[in-house]
């Protein structure tokens, strides 16, 4: 049973010939769609860019432009939306114009008068289907541009250049920097800010899987190739065909494995494991690694020939230790996102709770602070976050950098051997040789807790 769809659907008729455009608004408005009228192309490309209009029905023979040549310009501003064209002497040249040019039908005006309401609810439910793919990609686009990569550090901000001025080719990306610096999102980015963006984005962190297994996880076998395989698998070259295929941590790739990758990369060919035959792809390949590739080459754990096909464009990207003043700007994106995952209101970050993380050398870059601002979002008893609610070492790590007077001395060596005794303060309170309650008092004075 066919789904209308009546007030949801907004249809635009530009036709010159005033009476046939009232009669057809009629009708249509009967079955519930709203319309809108106009009798010139100009008229109508207005209006198609103030309304959310989904069907277009118009005359092919207008005052200014005609109607088959306006198909594709309304196609060029809203994709989604479908045009009918309607003429009083139809050709076959006419009409294969017109679907050529992105138009959903072509009727001539009197005979099929019929046609025009099934026709329009067919449009119409095209029409509405196309606009929530549209939108539902352009909150993709909006969630994995450029813009979404935080920062103003002079670091990151080059970063992102040279990032922007790849995305749009199909060149082949090698992304540098240490474990939690974002390479994964910058391959995102880069991926849906090219003409690959509706197409497949498949990421593979390499250090995850067995040489072996690895390799069929990538290409893919035949049914009986060995044991287990009990049906053919597509592999996930295949997988990301017409996209991009990422590949993390290209650098734990076996030497074996790296001599097929290299004949993908060259031919955009491979066979399956237990396969005679090649398989094609269209694929954009992006790779990424925190190891010094070149380094690892010149010793023999990294092929040559590899190396210099992956880094036709590298990017490096800085360690957060590198770009500093973007660490508030992180810290505050992260905690707005966690306190508004778990439904508490934190207003205010402490100012040595931001020095502290200022001075914090983060080993794990940005990785590290998203966990961290999590672990503190779930601590939070108040609407001000403050220092305290950061792990020990942080808090100690502090006080190296202050001025070692005799209550730091005292602070860093209570913390000390609390790590010794795991938390037990009974146990450390035995070691320290001072009372438990004195020990409760000492933490508290020093926020160790």
């Amino acid at each position: 049973m066919e789904t209308k769809i009546t007030s949801s659907a907004n249809v635009l008729i530009i036709d010159d010939e005033q009476g046939l455009a009232a009669l057809i608004a009629r009708i249509l408005e009967l079955e519930g769609f709203h319309l809108f009228k106009t009798f010139t192309a100009k008229e109508g490309l207005k209006t198609l860019m103030l309304e959310d209009i989904h069907v277009v029905i118009s005359d092919v023979k207008l005052p200014d432009i005609n109607g088959i040549e306006l198909v594709k310009l309304i196609k060029e501003k809203k994709p989604y939306v479908e045009i009918i064209n309607l003429t009083a002497h139809g050709t076959i040249a006419d009409g294969v114009q017109a679907i050529k040019n992105g138009g959903f039908d072509y009727i001539t005006k009197g005979d099929d008068n019929d046609k025009i309401i099934p026709l329009v609810y067919k449009a119409a439910e095209k029409a509405q289907f196309q606009l929530r793919v549209f939108n539902l990609e352009a909150r993709l686009t909006g969630k994995y541009d450029f813009d979404h990569i935080l920062g103003k550090s002079k670091a990151i901000k080059e970063s992102i250049e040279a990032a922007k001025k790849v995305a749009p080719t199909d060149t082949t990306v090698l992304l540098l920097g240490e474990t939690g610096t974002g390479k994964e999102v910058f391959a995102e980015s880069i991926h849906y800010e090219s003409k690959r963006r509706l197409q497949p984005f498949v990421a593979v962190n390499c250090s995850s899987f067995p040489s072996e297994l690895l390799e069929s996880e990538l290409f893919g076998y035949k049914a009986g190739s060995f044991t287990g395989a009990l049906k053919d698998k597509k592999g996930l070259f295949e997988e990301a065909n017409n996209g991009t295929i990422f590949l993390d941590e290209i650098g734990e790739m076996s030497l074996e494995l790296q001599a097929k990758l290299l004949r993908v990369i060259e031919s955009r060919t491979f066979i399956k494991i237990g396969d005679t035959q090649t398989t094609s792809v269209n694929i954009r390949i992006l790779a990424a690694t925190n190891r010094d590739l070149q380094k690892e080459a010149m010793a023999g754990h990294f092929r040559l020939d590899l190396f210099y096909r992956l880094s036709v464009f590298t990017i490096n990207l800085p360690s957060l230790n590198e770009r500093k003043a973007d660490i508030e700007i992180l810290a505050r994106h992260y905690l707005k996102q966690f306190a508004d995952k778990v439904n508490i209101r934190i207003e205010r970050m402490s100012d040595e709770f931001l020095q502290v993380l200022t001075q914090h050398h983060w080993k794990g870059n940005v990785r590290e602070l998203k966990n961290v601002i999590e672990r503190v979002v779930i601590l939070a008893e108040d609407k001000t976050i403050g220092a305290d609610l950061l792990p020990i070492e942080f808090r100690t790590a502090h006080v190296d950098a202050e001025a070692l007077d005799l209550e730091s001395i005292e602070k860093q060596h209570i913390y000390k051997v609390l790590n010794h005794t795991h938390g037990n303060k009974t146990e450390a309170a035995r070691l320290l040789n001072i009372g438990l309650t004195t020990l409760y008092r000492k933490l508290e004075h020093y926020t160790l807790q």
